[in-house]
C-alpha cells in the first residue's frame, strides 16, 4: 500500500470480492510480504481484507480472557486457535471470518460466509456456541478508491478465486504456496517482475 497513491479519474470496473491477492515479491511493503489476502469487499469505495497466513503470538482463548469473556468448558479447540494479524489497519479491532450460523449485530454478508465485528460473536464463542469453522482477525488490510487497482496495475499483487477450504482448512504455511500452485506458480520459480492473472 502506498501514502502517495492518488485515485484516477477511471470508472470502477474491477471487482475482487471474494478473490486472494498473493503478494509479490519485492513490490509490497514488509508487512504484506509473503502475505495471501482474502478480499472481503472491493467496490467504488476502496477494498477491505484479511491477511490469512499470518498467525499471531495470541490465541482465541488468551484473546477472550483478555476481554473479560469466562470460558466454558465447552469452548473445545478454538481456545488454542491462533489469532491472525488482519493487516495494518486498525489492530486493535477484532474481526471474525465464518461460515453464516446465526445472525450477530454487526456482519457484513459475504454470501456462505460473514465477516463479523460486534461483540457477541466472541460471547458465543467463548460459551461455546460460536460458529465453526472460523478465524479470529486483530486489524484488516484497506486500500482506498482506485488504489488497489494502481497496485495490481504495477504488479505488486497476483489475484485468484478463493476458497474456503484455504481459508479454513489449509495449513498456514501452506497457503502462500497453495495459492501460487492455482496458478500454476512454484515460489521458487516466483520473479518479482511477474504480472497478475
Amino acid at each position: 500500500m502506498t501514502d502517495t497513491y492518488k485515485p484516477s479519474d477511471e470508472p470502477f470496473a474491477m471487482d475482487l470480492s471474494g478473490q486472494f491477492l498473493i503478494a509479490m515479491p519485492g513490490q509490497v511493503g514488509d508487512v504484506f510480504a509473503g502475505a495471501v489476502v482474502y478480499v472481503c469487499e472491493h467496490n467504488a469505495e476502496g477494498a477491505l481484507g484479511l491477511v490469512i497466513n499470518r498467525p499471531m503470538d495470541l490465541t482465541v482463548g488468551d484473546l477472550l480472557k483478555r476481554l473479560e469473556l469466562d470460558l466454558s468448558l465447552e469452548i473445545g479447540p478454538v481456545k488454542d486457535a491462533p489469532v491472525f494479524f488482519g493487516g495494518p489497519v486498525q489492530t486493535d479491532r477484532g474481526f471474525v471470518l465464518h461460515t453464516t450460523s446465526k445472525n450477530y449485530s454487526s456482519s457484513i454478508d459475504l454470501g456462505a460466509k460473514q465477516l463479523t465485528t460486534s461483540r457477541d460473536v466472541l460471547e458465543a464463542v467463548s460459551q461455546g456456541e460460536g460458529p465453526d469453522p472460523l478465524m479470529v482477525y486483530l486489524g484488516y488490510a484497506g486500500w482506498g478508491p482506485d488504489q488497489l487497482e494502481e497496485e495490481i496495475s504495477r504488479n505488486a499483487w497476483l489475484h485468484v478465486a478463493a476458497s474456503d477450504d484455504m481459508i479454513f482448512n489449509v495449513p498456514v504455511q501452506k497457503r502462500y504456496e497453495t495459492a501460487l500452485a492455482q496458478l500454476g506458480i512454484s515460489p521458487a520459480t516466483l520473479m518479482g517482475g511477474a504480472g497478475h492473472a
